[in-house]
């Protein structure tokens, strides 16, 4: 699911303005593509980062990897905050300026489940393979940056035959809390920046250190943009002193 986001609140099928016009300089609003890991963080920044760029912004939150096929795919936009994997691999192929790469920080992949449920014991590789065992069903991600982690953990662990009927893939961390939400999913696998704000859900906690996959982050301006100035602009605050204890509470480490 696409999210768009600016201080006119968040565009589904209805528009709701709220930002006065006069408290931007002239020019149109500065379009940003965002990972949804690293959404709950910006929401909140928008209205300050706003006001240091000095123009309205138009934040759309996807799966990185999703984002990567849009921006292959010419779609217009100034700033973007992907995985730094991503990141790299568009500027090799002249999507990103070379200017405007800044780190965001870095992200655990956790575990979640629903508010109020028996949190399972992740300390260690034994206890958490027989949390995967002892699960009627789990979900995460098909295309999330935590998908990486998962994926090497379960080899590793030797359960894969066992746990695959068990595995509700979605197509981003939203469908995931839903499942666990309505019980359709004992636990979710993401990132622990993904789990903390989500309603209904808690976090239950890091994957054992031996499985532990940081996740970063980074930012990157449009090689296309013809508001390089301001993408400059947003570039510097997001990824300065500012905006780092924001950051931190909501799972994202410098």
């Amino acid at each position: 699911m696409t999210q768009w986001l600016c201080r006119s609140g968040i565009l589904f099928t209805v528009v709701v303005f709220g930002w006065a016009p006069s408290n931007f300089s002239q020019g149109g609003p500065l379009r940003v593509l965002a990972s949804n890991g690293v959404r709950a963080a910006l929401q909140d920044l928008v209205p300050q980062w706003e006001r240091a760029v000095g123009r309205p912004l138009m934040v759309e939150f996807d799966p990185s990897a999703a984002i990567k096929r849009k921006i292959e795919g010419n779609a217009p936009f100034d700033v973007t905050i992907l995985t730094t994997d991503v990141i790299d691999s568009l500027a090799k192929e002249g999507k990103l300026s070379a200017d405007g790469r800044g780190r965001i920080g870095r992200i655990g992949v956790g575990v979640g489940v629903v508010a109020g449920a028996q949190k399972p014991d992740l300390r260690t590789p034994d206890t958490i393979k027989q949390a995967l065992l002892n699960a009627k069903s789990m979900t995460w991600g098909e295309e999330g940056a935590s998908r990486p982690a998962i994926d090497k953990m379960i080899r590793e662990l030797g359960v894969g035959d066992q746990i695959k009927t068990k595995i509700r893939f979605t197509k981003n961390v939203d469908q995931s809390m839903e499942l666990v939400r309505n019980g359709q999913a004992d636990f979710v696998i993401t990132l622990i920046s993904e789990i903390l704000p989500a309603k209904g859900v808690d976090f239950a906690g890091p994957l054992p250190a031996k499985f532990q996959d940081y996740v970063t982050f980074a930012t990157g301006v449009s090689a296309a943009s013809k508001n390089m100035d301001a993408a400059q602009a947003a570039v510097k605050f997001i990824t300065g002193s500012i905006v780092a204890g924001a950051f931190k509470s909501k799972g994202i480490e410098p």
